[in-house]
C-alpha cells in the first residue's frame, strides 16, 4: 500500500515564491498580489492532485489562510483578529501549501516550497489632530509687527504620513489682527495698541492631510504690553459730587509715570472751569441787596434789576435766565426805572455795583452801550449821570448841577481793561466820592486812566428818567425814545447812596461758593510750592520729587459750600510741564481732561403754619400797639428722600419707601401781603419795631400792599420777626375783617413756601351789628370750607330710584342747620359776655378765646374735611391731598379726638385747656 500511495502522489504542490498583500486596518480581508493559488501536477487524481491546506509559519501571526476550493487550489488569506496599523504597520511571514496525500486518511501528503508573504497595513484616518499644550501664551509689545509671536503644534496618532501629518492650521476667532501659517507660527497682521486692547484670546484649530479637524480648538492668549508712555495714571474722568459732601478729593490714587526719564522738577496746573455756571461760577443766587446785608454792608442798596413781580414790574419785558436772575440785552431792549425808586439827589457819595458779561462790539464805529443812564425825560437830551461801555472801555459820566459851583469839574472817568470785552462774567463796583471815582473789578482797585472835565449842567425843571440797558433820549428827536443800547448780560445792578465800606465787603459779594481746595495743607510734604488764584479755580503746584507731587495731587479736592448748588458738569483740566537733568529733550505729559458732576439737591418744601383765623374787640385794634398778627407762626422745611430698595423684585412690587426729613436752611424774604383792598394810610397800617431786626441779617420795607422782610437769615430769625408784626386800625367802624397772606422764599424765589392765609375779625361792641356780620358770613360762600366727598356717597342711580329719601334728608339737614345756627349765636353771645368779664385778664387769655373760629359749617350727610387733618385721617387721604392742604393751621392734640367723632362740627382752631371747658358748655 505504501508504494501504491507514493506512486499515486508523485508531485508536491506549487505556489509562487513571494506574495505582496494589503489589509485595511479594522478589516479582516487581505488583498494579495498575485492571488493565493496552489497547483499540483498530480491532478486530476483525487487527493493527490487536490490542495488541502495552507500553513503560516511565524511568531503568532494574526493571520490565517484557508482553502476555498480543493480542486482549483484557490485560497484566501485573512486576519484572525482586528489589525491596528498604529500597533504594527507591516507583517512578513512564510506560507506553504499542502496537498491531500494519497487517500482519504491524508497520509503521505506533500508540501510546497516556502513562499514569503509581505503584508502592509493600510491606514484609516481614525485620529484627529491634538495640540501639545492646553493653552498657549505670549506677550508682545504694542506698536510692532512680529514675524512669529509663537508656534503652536498639533500631533496625530494615525500611522500613515497622509493621516498623521498636520497639513494646515487655522484661526477660528474672527476679526482678530493675527494670522497663522502651515507650521503653526502665529504673527500679528497690524500694530497692536495697549489702550485699544490689553489682551487677545484666539482659538486655533489644526487639520491632518486627510482634512480631519482637531476635536478641540486650543486657546492662545496674547498679552499686549504698553510701550511706556509718560503721563498721569489711575484717575477717573468722572467725579461725582453730592450736595453737602464738603470737600472731596478729585484724584485720590493718581501717580505720574515718567518712564525712567531723568526728571528734575515738575510744574502742574489744575484748573476748574466754571465760567458757564451762573455768573462765572456757583454763587449764592440771593438778590444783591440781601447779599450786601449778608456781607456786612449797611442797608440802603436799591436793586435796579430785580426779578419781575407785581411791585417790581419794570424788568418784566427783558430776556432773563430765572435761575440766576441774569438779564440778557440784545441791543433792542431798555428798562425805565419808575420814579421814586432811586432818590432824586444822590449826594457826592454813592456806589453802583453790577455783574457784567460783555464781548467786543460789532461794526466799525462802535456805539456807546448804556448800562445805566439818568437823562432828561423831555425837551432836552442831557445825561446827568451814566455808566456805559465804549470801545471796550468803561466810562462813568457825572455832570454836576450848576447850583453846586460854577467851575470846570471832573465829569468823565475812563477805564481801559481787557476784561470788559472778554465775554466772561466780572464784578464791577463804581465807588463815587466826588471828585474821586474808584473802580473795583473782581475785587481789585483800578484808578481811571483818563478823566475829562466839563462845565456843570444849568439848572432846569425838566424831570429825569433813569434807565437800564439803554439811554432815554428826551430831546433832539421828534418823539422821545431809547438810544445807545447795551449788548451783553447784566445782573445784580444796584445803586446806593453812600459808599461801600470796605474791600472785605466787596470780596464777600463776589465770592465763589465752589472751587479747588487742598485737604490738610500741613501734610503736603517737603518742597511743594503751591498757589491759588483769587477765586480758587486754578491751583499751581511745583516740586522736584515725583512722589511728593503725587501725594500733593491726591489731596486736591473740589468743594461746593452751597446747600442747593447749581447742578451739572464742571470741567477739570490738569496740565503739567517737566524739566529734566541736563537734557534739552524731556518727556511731555498729556493733559488730563476730567469733570465733576454736581448732583441736584433734594428740593425743600417750606411750610408756614399757625393760627389762621381770630377775632378781637375793636378797641384792641385801635390801641397804640394794635394787634399782633402772627403770634404763633411756624416755618418748617422738609425734604423728601427716596429709599432705594436693594433687590429688584422689591422695587417693582412695592412703592419706594419715602422718608420726609426736616431740614434747616436760610430764607431770603418773607412777605406779609394785604389781600383785597390795599391798606388805607388814613386809618390803618402794619407796624414792626426796628429793634426786632437788630443783630440779624434782616431788613424790612413797608407799604400799603404789605410788609416785606428780606435778607439771608435763619427760619428761626424770620419767625421771631414775623411774630412781632402788628396791625393797627384807629378807625374800625367800617371794617369787619381783614385778610392777609404770608409767603416766604429761599434763593430769590427758587423755593417758595405755601401761601398761608390769615383772617382777622374785628368785633364791634354793638351786638346787633356783630350778629348781622356773623349771619352775613354764614351766607357768603367763600367762608364755607372745602367739603370732601367720601367713597360712600349715594350714587346718582340710587337717588333717582328713591326720591322721597333725598327729600327727607334735605328736610332733616335744614332743621339741623337752623338748630346749630341758633346754638352758634347763643354760644357767641355767652362767649362775648365771657370776654368782657375776662377783659381784665392777661393778654394770653384774650387770645385764647379769640381762637374759636366763627365759621360754622354743618353737613350731616358728608364727612367734613378739616382745614388741618388729624394724623389718623391723613394716612387714608392721598399724600397729594395733604400737600395741597397747606393753608391749614395746626390743631392741638387735646381736641383731635373729639373732632373726629363729631360730624356736625364747629371748627375750633388751636385750642387749649380753656377750649375744653368751652366745648363742655357748648
Amino acid at each position: 500500500g505504501m508504494l501504491f500511495s507514493l506512486l499515486v502522489n508523485k508531485h508536491k504542490p506549487w505556489i509562487e515564491t513571494s506574495y505582496h498583500g494589503i489589509i485595511t486596518e479594522n478589516n479582516d480581508t487581505v488583498i494579495l498580489d498575485p492571488p493565493l493559488v496552489a497547483l499540483d501536477k498530480d491532478a486530476p487524481v483525487p487527493f493527490a492532485g487536490e490542495i488541502c491546506a495552507f500553513k503560516i509559519h511565524g511568531q503568532e501571526m494574526p493571520f490565517e489562510a484557508v482553502v476555498l476550493n480543493k480542486t482549483s487550489g484557490e485560497g484566501r488569506l485573512r486576519a484572525k483578529s482586528p489589525i491596528d496599523c498604529e500597533l504594527q504597520k507591516e507583517y512578513t511571514f512564510i506560507i506553504q501549501a499542502y496537498d491531500c496525500g494519497s487517500g482519504p486518511g491524508g497520509t503521505n501528503w506533500k508540501k510546497s516550497h516556502k513562499a514569503v508573504v509581505h503584508i502592509q497595513v493600510k491606514d484609516v484616518n481614525e485620529f484627529s489632530p491634538a495640540f501639545k499644550e492646553s493653552v498657549y501664551r505670549a506677550t508682545v509689545t504694542e506698536g510692532k509687527i512680529y514675524d512669529s509671536i509663537l508656534q503652536v503644534e498639533a500631533i496625530d496618532e494615525d500611522c500613515s504620513p497622509q493621516y498623521s501629518q498636520i497639513c494646515n492650521y487655522e484661526i477660528v476667532t474672527t476679526d482678530v489682527p493675527f494670522a497663522i501659517d502651515r507650521n503653526g507660527n502665529i504673527r500679528n497682521t497690524e500694530k497692536l495698541s495697549y489702550d485699544k486692547q490689553h489682551q487677545y484670546e484666539i482659538m486655533v484649530t489644526a487639520f491632518d492631510c486627510g482634512q480631519k479637524r482637531a476635536t478641540e480648538d486650543v486657546l492662545v492668549r496674547v498679552n499686549v504690553k504698553p510701550v511706556c508712555k509718560p503721563g498721569w495714571q489711575d484717575w477717573n474722568k468722572r467725579i461725582e459730587y453730592k450736595p453737602g459732601s464738603g470737600s472731596i478729593p478729585l484724584f485720590p490714587s493718581i501717580h505720574l509715570e515718567t518712564c525712567d526719564g531723568p526728571v528734575s522738577s515738575i510744574h502742574t496746573t489744575i484748573e476748574l472751569q466754571t465760567n458757564y455756571i451762573g455768573k462765572g461760577c456757583d454763587r449764592e443766587t440771593y438778590s444783591e441787596k440781601s447779599l450786601q446785608k449778608l456781607c456786612g454792608a449797611s442797608s440802603g442798596a436799591i436793586d435796579l434789576l430785580p426779578s419781575p413781580s407785581t411791585t417790581t414790574n419794570w424788568t418784566a419785558g427783558l430776556l432773563m435766565d430765572s435761575n440766576d436772575i441774569i438779564f440778557k440785552f440784545d441791543g433792542k431792549q431798555g428798562a425805565k426805572i419808575p420814579d421814586g425808586i432811586v432818590p432824586k439827589n444822590l449826594t457826592d457819595q454813592f456806589t453802583i455795583t453790577l455783574w457784567m458779561k460783555h464781548g467786543p462790539s460789532p461794526g466799525l464805529r462802535a456805539e456807546k452801550e448804556t448800562i445805566l443812564c439818568n437823562s432828561d425825560k423831555t425837551e432836552m437830551n442831557r445825561h446827568h449821570y451814566a455808566l456805559y461801555v465804549h470801545n471796550c472801555r468803561l466810562v462813568f459820566l457825572l455832570r454836576k448841577d450848576f447850583d453846586q459851583a460854577d467851575t470846570f469839574r471832573p465829569a468823565e472817568f475812563h477805564w481801559k481793561l481787557d476784561q470788559i470785552c472778554d465775554k466772561e462774567w466780572h464784578y464791577y463796583v463804581v465807588n463815587v466820592e466826588f471828585p474821586v471815582v474808584t473802580l473795583y473789578m473782581d475785587g481789585t482797585t483800578y484808578e481811571p486812566y483818563l478823566v475829562t472835565n466839563d462845565w456843570p449842567i444849568h439848572p432846569s425843571h425838566i424831570a429825569m428818567q433813569l434807565t437800564v440797558g439803554a439811554c432815554w433820549q428826551g430831546g433832539e428827536v421828534t418823539k422821545p425814545r431809547f438810544a445807545q443800547y447795551f449788548h451783553g448780560s447784566l445782573a445784580s445792578l444796584t445803586i446806593r447812596p453812600g459808599k461801600i465800606e470796605s474791600q472785605k465787603v466787596i470780596s464777600c459779594l463776589q465770592a465763589c461758593k465752589e472751587g479747588l481746595d487742598i485737604n490738610s495743607l500741613e501734610s503736603l510734604g517737603q518742597g511743594i510750592k503751591y498757589h491759588f488764584n483769587p477765586s480758587q479755580s486754578v491751583l499751581v503746584m511745583e516740586g522736584d520729587d515725583i512722589e511728593n507731587i503725587n501725594q500733593a495731587l491726591r489731596k486736591v479736592s473740589y468743594i461746593n459750600s452751597r446747600q442747593f448748588p447749581t447742578a451739572g458738569v464742571r470741567r477739570l483740566k490738569v496740565s503739567s510741564k517737566v524739566q529734566c537733568f541736563g537734557e534739552d529733550v524731556c518727556i511731555s505729559i498729556p493733559d488730563i481732561d476730567a469733570y465733576v458732576m454736581v448732583f441736584q439737591a433734594n428740593e425743600p418744601k417750606i411750610t408756614i403754619s399757625g393760627m389762621d383765623h381770630f377775632a378781637r374787640p375793636a378797641a384792641q385794634f385801635e390801641g397804640e400797639r394794635g394787634v399782633i398778627l402772627l403770634p404763633d407762626i411756624r416755618i418748617v422745611s422738609t425734604v423728601t428722600k427716596m429709599e432705594h430698595p436693594l433687590d429688584l423684585e422689591e422695587r417693582d412690587r412695592a412703592e419706594k419707601p419715602v422718608i420726609v426729613e426736616e431740614m434747616l436752611h436760610n430764607l431770603d424774604f418773607c412777605d406779609v401781603l394785604v389781600m383785597g383792598a390795599e391798606l388805607d394810610p388814613e386809618q390803618e397800617c402794619l407796624e414792626l419795631d426796628r429793634v426786632e431786626l437788630q443783630g440779624k441779617h434782616l431788613d424790612a420795607t413797608n407799604s400799603t400792599a404789605g410788609y416785606s422782610i428780606y435778607g439771608v437769615d435763619s427760619m428761626f430769625n424770620y419767625e421771631q420777626v414775623l411774630r412781632q408784626i402788628r396791625y393797627r386800625n384807629w378807625d374800625t367802624a367800617a371794617t369787619f375783617d381783614r385778610k392777609f397772606r404770608v409767603k416766604c422764599s429761599e434763593l430769590n424765589g427758587r423755593y417758595m413756601s405755601n401761601e398761608f392765609n390769615l383772617e382777622v375779625n374785628i368785633l364791634h361792641s354793638s351786638n346787633s351789628n356783630f350778629m348781622d356780620h356773623v349771619n352775613h358770613m354764614i351766607v357768603q360762600p367763600q367762608f364755607l370750607q372745602s367739603v370732601h366727598h367720601p367713597e360712600g356717597s349715594v350714587s346718582a342711580a340710587h337717588n333717582s330710584v328713591v326720591p322721597s329719601v333725598a327729600t327727607i334728608v334735605i328736610i332733616i339737614c335744614v332743621s339741623i342747620l337752623v338748630f346749630v345756627i341758633t346754638l352758634g349765636v347763643y354760644r357767641i353771645r355767652t362767649a362775648h359776655q365771657h370776654s368782657s368779664a375776662d377783659h381784665e385778664g392777661s393778654k394770653e387769655n384774650e387770645m385764647d378765646w379769640d381762637d374759636s373760629a366763627l365759621t360754622i359749617t354743618v353737613n350731616p350727610m358728608e364727612k367734613y374735611e378739616k382745614p388741618h387733618q388729624t394724623e389718623e385721617e391723613s394716612e387714608e387721604e392721598d399724600i397729594e391731598d395733604e400737600e395741597e392742604d397747606t393753608t391749614s393751621a395746626e390743631s392741638d392734640e387735646s381736641e383731635e379726638d373729639e373732632e373726629e367723632e363729631e360730624e356736625e362740627e364747629v371748627v375750633v382752631q388751636k385750642g387749649d385747656k380753656q377750649n375744653a371747658s368751652r366745648q363742655a358748655q357748648l
